[in-house]
C-alpha cells in the first residue's frame, strides 16, 4: 500500500511538473477561476503571499538537494506544494491580466528617456 502511495505521489508530481512547463490553461493543483471575485489589490496581496511561499520552497528544496536523498526528499515533500504554488500563481496572474490590473512587469517608470 505505502509503494503505490509513493507511486501516486511521483507519478502526479511528474505529470503536474510536465504540466506546468506547458503553457496551458489546465491545472492539477489550482482551480482555474479561483481568484475571479478578487479585485485588483487582492489579487496583488495574493500574489506577493505565494510569491514568497515560492521562494521559500526553492530554497527549501536547494537545500534538501544536497544531502543524501535529497532528489527524492524533494519529490516527497517539497515538489507537489511547489507545483502547487505555481500554478497559483499563473492563474493570478492570468486573472490580473484579464482584469486589466498594474503588475511589476507593466508598471510603468516616473522617470524619462533624455
Amino acid at each position: 500500500m505505502r509503494v503505490a502511495q509513493s507511486f501516486a505521489i511521483i507519478f502526479f508530481t511528474y505529470l503536474a511538473g510536465c504540466t506546468a512547463a506547458m503553457e496551458s490553461q489546465f491545472t492539477l493543483f489550482a482551480e482555474p477561476g479561483q481568484y475571479d471575485f478578487y479585485d485588483c489589490r487582492q489579487l496583488g496581496t495574493e500574489r506577493t503571499v505565494k510569491k514568497r511561499k515560492e521562494q521559500e520552497l526553492k530554497l527549501l528544496m536547494d537545500k534538501a538537494e544536497q544531502g543524501t536523498g535529497g532528489a527524492f526528499v524533494n519529490v516527497i515533500a517539497y515538489k507537489a506544494d511547489y507545483v502547487q504554488v505555481q500554478e497559483q500563481l499563473k492563474t493570478i496572474e492570468t486573472t490580473a491580466r484579464t482584469k486589466n490590473c498594474s503588475s511589476p512587469e507593466n508598471w510603468q517608470s516616473n522617470s524619462a528617456f533624455r
